[in-house]
């Protein structure tokens, strides 16, 4: 009734449907899911939270997940793809997902989580437990072009998945929502936010309206507009959002603009009295570039809870999402919108990690035999870093992004297929890990060793130096999964200011499923900057493969 989970596991599993399209017919074409052969299991775990709106978000108690994943690991899974979160990281012992997913993982059931999206502030990333396969949200290469039309002969890009066009092709009068207030609103910078009742009719009548995002819903800002009689609406990024914009099915003809293009359509309304403007009908863009980008709501490291485990794992689309959608609630969620859909567009960590289970669940179908820690290890070894003009990948605002971004990159399932080595960890690793974390409830039977070993030495397919001072030596082993007598060679961008030692830096394999153990030396050798962390990789070639783990490091 919700149709998050329809939306979700549509992701993960759909099979393919021609001519599907969201309200309006935008993004129509055939939509499958990414393991169209796969068979789900659904586990209802979320509800609506009494007396709130639906578009306000579900509780998710930690009892009800439990108690599905037992029903999971009951029912034989495979691979479980749990689009949920804490608003903010928990302790693994206090985090009942994280417990669930220990316990699936003893079952050798793949646990795919959402990173969150509570970015772009740092260290807000969620279930960062290194058990679970942790995913952040990327753009992909389409767009919903709507753009604006200025008086002053300015076009301003704009994006849109509005189903409704203003009614003459002419310029209309465009107001900040800050101006047609109701004269109890007071002036502040609340004024702009297009909040429920605030707008006057007198005001807003037969005018395009500029609001702001921060408070309150996209959607119920325009459905604000609509309400005071307005005939259109433009929603401003602020700049904490950039470039990135989400479309919605908004309830009257509407376009969303970037944090820099909602500062110039301030100056252009600020500098005359005659402001005028026309909304173009958005229409579906394909290949659009730069892409894929990281969007800027995708919540990111460093891991609050156990920095020296890089979270995110591995970035995946997650912007604008078309899935299948629910007859029980509108496209926006909100009650008062009585409009009804088979497809949605959708934004959100929630989208990305079913794209991710359906990859690890296409690995699970060609090889069986694999661990977990196997299947996640090939995505994170194998993603990329690069875009589809070559160049490396961005965030929302076009800078470069970084691996508390998008953990490894972006995911790339072909080459996962045949990663050539994987770094595999077993339940007993994961407790040892957690006898580090001092509580271990999740498994009184077992008894930690009197010396805690290194979290560091977890046997983890990425490397994370938090506070370095020094010299620090970690290990790994990896297994050989790619042909025999295959020999791999290190090579290592080292981060700045930090020199990177692997030894051996040769690994001779001689047959499939052998295992190479080899240790990697940081250290920090001259004064870079003290508590900042800068990125480096290593990486293992044997001129087909290339097994690639990212390295992060911040000195004291």
């Amino acid at each position: 009734m919700d149709g998050h989970g329809t939306h979700t596991a549509s992701t993960v599993g759909g099979r393919g449907v021609p001519n599907a399209a969201a309200l309006g017919g935008f993004s129509r074409g055939t939509a499958f899911g990414g393991a169209p052969m796969a068979r789900l299991a659904i586990y209802k775990v979320c509800w609506p939270v009494p007396s709130k709106g639906k578009e306000n978000g579900n509780t998710c108690l930690f009892e009800d997940m439990l108690a599905a994943i037992d029903d999971a690991i009951e029912d034989g899974v495979h691979i479980l793809s749990v689009s949920i979160g804490s608003a903010s990281p928990l302790n693994y012992t206090q985090d009942g997902l994280a417990l669930g997913a220990l316990q699936a993982t003893k079952n050798n059931i793949l646990v795919v989580c959402s990173g969150g999206n509570e970015g772009p502030t740092p260290s807000t990333v969620v279930n960062t437990a290194p058990w679970i396969l942790t995913v952040a949200a990327s753009s992909i290469d389409r767009a919903f072009v709507a753009p604006v039309k200025l008086g002053n002969g300015l076009k301003i890009k704009g994006q849109s998945a509005t189903p409704y066009k203003l009614p003459k092709r002419k310029m209309y009068p465009l107001v900040y929502a800050g101006e047609v207030v109701n004269a109890d609103v007071p002036k502040t910078y609340i004024a702009g936010q297009c909040l429920p009742g605030s707008l006057s009719p007198q005001k807003a009548k037969g005018k395009i309206v500029f609001c702001l995002r921060g408070n309150g819903t996209r959607v119920g800002k325009g459905m604000e507009v609509k309400r005071a009689g307005g005939i259109g609406y433009i929603l401003g990024n602020s700049p904490a959002n950039g470039a990135e914009l989400t479309v919605d099915a908004h309830v009257l003809p509407a376009t969303a603009v970037t944090s820099d293009d909602a500062i110039k359509l301030l100056q252009y309304i600020n500098s005359t009295k005659t402001r005028k403007a026309y909304i173009y009908p958005g229409k579906t863009v394909l290949q659009v570039k730069p892409a894929p980008s990281m969007a800027g709501f995708s919540s990111r490291g460093p891991n609050a809870i156990s920095p020296e485990i890089i979270k995110p794992d591995i970035a995946a689309p997650g912007l604008n999402i078309l899935a299948a959608w629910t007859g029980g609630n509108a496209p926006t969620k909100i009650e008062n919108d009585h409009r009804r859909v088979k497809y949605n567009l959708l934004s959100g960590t929630s989208m990305a990690c079913p794209h991710v289970a359906a990859a690890a669940a296409l690995l699970k179908a060609i090889h069986p035999e694999w661990s977990s820690s196997a299947i996640k290890s090939a995505l994170v070894t194998t993603a990329g870093t690069v875009n589809n003009v070559g160049t490396q990948i961005t965030d929302a605002s076009g800078n470069e992004a970084d691996p508390f971004q998008y953990g490894s990159g972006h995911f790339r399932p072909e080459k996962a297929a045949d990663p050539g080595l994987v770094y595999n960890a077993s339940y007993t690793d994961y407790l040892l890990f957690l006898c580090s974390h001092g509580d271990l409830k999740s498994n009184p039977t077992f008894t930690c060793p009197k010396a805690t070993p290194s979290t560091q030495n977890l046997n983890y397919p990425s490397f994370s130096f938090p506070g370095l001072n020094g010299k620090v030596t970690v290990k790994r082993t990896v297994t050989n999964v790619g042909g025999k007598g295959s020999v791999y060679f290190a090579s290592v961008e080292p981060p700045l200011g930090v020199t990177v030692k692997v030894f051996p830096p040769v690994l001779y394999f001689k047959h499939v499923g052998e295992t190479k153990s080899f240790e990697v030396t940081v250290e920090g050798w001259f004064n870079v900057e003290k508590g900042v962390y800068s990125f480096g990789s290593l990486t293992w070639s044997d001129g087909v493969h290339n097994v690639r783990s990212p390295i992060a490091v911040s000195t004291v």
